[in-house]
C-alpha cells in the first residue's frame, strides 16, 4: 500500500488505464497513510473517506467502461482549507466562521478538480486566513514537517505540503500570497509552482489581493505540469484569469536547459543564507551547467522590498478582519489581530506609494529577464525550524518574512516561480532550490525543473517512519 501511495499521479494514471491498479486501491493507500500519518503532522483538518471512496469507486467504474474523464482520474488529491469546497466546511483555520451552514460553493480548482475525476480526500491546514509563513492556528492547531514532526512544515500551505510528501494522496493544491506555496515545499521536500498571476483562477478573491496565487503541490514536476493542465482554465468569477495556452505544460516540461541563459543569485545581494543550503544549491546549479545551460552568478538587483510587501500584506489582513467585532478577534491569531491592525493605520498615500514601488520591481524584473531566461536561488536561506513559531529562537527579527526573502519579491512581480528539492542538511532536512521566469513563462519553469529533477531526482528519500526532532 505505501509503494502505491508514493507512485506519481502520472504512473497512476497509465496503470489505471491499463486495469493494473485501480482508483480504489489507489484512494485506500492515500487513506492509509493518513490514518498512519495523520496524528503525528496534523496535515489535514478534514477527512471524508467515505465520499473519497465513494469517488474512487465511480472512477474505477469508468475506467472499466473505458470512459476516464479529464487528466486526473482517479487521483488521491487534498484541498487546502481556504478553498470553497461544495458540502465541507471552509473554516480557514479560524474559529470566526460557522461551519454550521450551507457550503454550496466550489473555488474554481475544487471545480476543475471534480471535472478532472480527481479523488478529493479532505482539507488540509492553513494558519488563520492563510497569514504567515508557518501552519498554526488557535483552531487547528501546529501542523509539523514529515522529516521530523516537531518542527515545522511552512506554511502558509504547510497542510499540503506534508499530505504529499508523506504519500497522503499524490496531489494537492495550496495558494502563495509571500511563499505560501514555496516555503512548505522548500521544508518538506516537494514541488510546487507558483503560477503566474491569474493562470488559475481564485474565488473568491484573496483579501491579499493580486498578491495571492493557486497552485499545485506534488512530488514531481511532471505531476505539477499535469495538475497545471487541470487548473489552469479561466473562470467568469475571477476576471483577471488569463487565457489558456495553446498547448499541454505535461508535453511542454520535455526539451531540457540546453542554451538558456540562466542567473544565480545565491543571495539576491542581502539574504544571509546558512553554509549546508548555499552548498546545495550551489551544486544544483553546476548541474545546470552540466545540462547546458548558460549559468552566470548574477543578482538580481533590486533592494529587498520587505516594506512594500509588509504594506501590501497588512492592508490585506486589515481587509480580511474588518467585519468583526472585539470580541471575535480575541479569538484570533494575535499575530494576525496585530498586523490587521497596523493595516488599518495606513494612509491612502502610503498604500498608493507601495503600489508604484511594486510597479517599479515589476518593471525591473521584466527588464532583467530580457537578458536571462531563468533566475535561480534557494528557496529559503534557512531549514525548518522548531516549534510552534513565527521565527526561529533567537531570530534577530519578528516576522516570518524576515526569513523568507526569496520568496516574496515574486509574489510582487507576479512571475512564475517554482521550488525543487535539491539536497538535504546533515540532520536530514530538505533543502528547496527556486527557478524563477519571466511572467507568462510558466511552461519554461517547469522545463527547467524537469530537466534539473530528472537529472538529479530525489524522488527515492521519504521521510522516516519514526522521527525524532531532527
Amino acid at each position: 500500500m505505501d509503494d502505491v501511495a508514493f507512485l506519481p499521479a502520472t504512473e497512476l494514471l497509465e496503470l489505471f488505464d491499463s486495469r493494473e491498479l485501480s482508483p480504489v486501491e489507489a484512494t485506500e493507500a492515500a487513506l492509509s497513510r493518513i490514518e498512519q500519518n495523520n496524528a503525528r503532522v496534523n496535515a489535514f483538518c478534514l477527512v471524508d473517506a467515505d465520499a473519497a471512496l465513494s469517488q474512487a469507486r465511480k472512477s474505477e467504474e469508468r475506467y472499466a467502461r473505458g470512459e476516464s474523464v479529464g487528466r486526473l482520474d482517479g487521483v488521491p488529491t487534498s484541498i487546502k482549507d481556504n478553498f470553497l469546497t461544495q458540502g465541507w466546511p471552509t473554516l480557514r483555520g479560524s474559529h470566526s466562521i460557522d461551519a454550521d451552514q450551507e457550503w454550496h460553493h466550489d473555488a474554481p480548482v475544487v471545480a476543475r478538480l471534480r471535472e478532472h475525476g480527481a479523488v478529493l480526500l479532505g482539507k488540509t491546514t492553513t494558519p488563520e486566513y492563510a497569514w504567515k509563513g508557518v501552519t498554526d492556528s488557535p483552531f487547528t492547531g501546529f501542523t509539523g514537517n514529515p522529516w521530523a514532526p516537531t518542527r515545522t512544515a511552512g506554511g502558509s500551505s504547510g497542510g499540503g505540503a506534508a499530505a504529499v510528501a508523506l504519500g497522503m494522496g499524490q496531489l494537492a493544491v495550496g495558494s502563495d500570497g509571500g511563499g505560501s506555496l514555496r516555503i512548505p515545499a522548500g521544508f518538506c521536500g516537494i514541488v510546487t509552482l507558483k503560477p503566474t498571476y491569474g493562470r488559475i483562477p481564485l474565488w473568491p478573491a484573496s483579501p491579499f489581493g493580486t498578491l495571492s496565487h493557486a497552485g499545485p503541490m506534488t512530488r514531481t514536476v511532471a505531476d505539477a505540469a499535469l495538475m497545471l493542465d487541470a487548473l489552469a482554465v479561466p473562470d467568469a468569477r475571477d476576471w483577471t484569469s488569463l487565457p489558456p495556452e495553446d498547448f499541454d505544460y505535461l508535453d511542454a516540461i520535455e526539451g531540457g536547459v540546453e542554451g538558456l541563459r540562466i542567473a544565480f543569485s545565491p543571495d539576491l545581494g542581502y539574504v544571509e543564507v546558512e553554509p549546508e543550503i548555499r552548498e546545495a544549491v550551489e551544486a544544483a546549479v553546476r548541474a545546470f551547467e552540466d545540462l547546458g545551460a548558460r549559468v552566470e552568478e548574477k543578482d538580481p538587483g533590486f533592494e529587498d522590498p520587505i516594506e512594500v510587501l509588509d504594506i501590501h500584506w497588512n492592508a490585506g489582513a486589515a481587509n480580511a478582519l474588518r467585519a468583526y467585532d472585539e470580541k471575535t478577534r480575541e479569538l484570533m491569531d494575535p499575530g494576525l489581530v496585530e498586523i490587521a491592525n497596523r493595516g488599518a493605520g495606513y494612509s491612502v498615500m502610503q498604500y498608493l506609494d507601495a503600489v508604484a514601488r511594486r510597479n517599479e520591481l515589476g518593471i525591473h524584473m521584466s527588464t532583467f529577464h530580457a537578458e536571462y531566461d531563468l533566475l535561480l536561488t534557494p528557496t529559503l536561506p534557512i531549514p525548518a525550524f522548531e516549534g510552534v513559531r513565527e521565527v526561529p529562537e533567537g531570530w534577530r527579527h519578528e516576522s516570518w518574512m524576515s526569513w523568507t526573502p526569496f520568496t516574496y519579491p515574486f509574489n510582487l512581480t507576479q512571475q512564475p516561480a517554482a521550488s525543487v528539492p535539491c539536497g538535504f542538511t546533515s540532520s536530514g532536512l530538505p533543502i528547496g532550490l527556486q527557478i524563477v521566469g519571466a511572467k507568462y513563462e510558466d511552461a519554461l519553469v517547469l522545463r527547467a525543473a524537469h530537466a534539473y529533477q530528472t537529472a538529479r531526482p530525489l524522488t527515492d528519500r521519504k521521510p522516516p517512519e519514526i522521527v525524532g526532532d531532527g
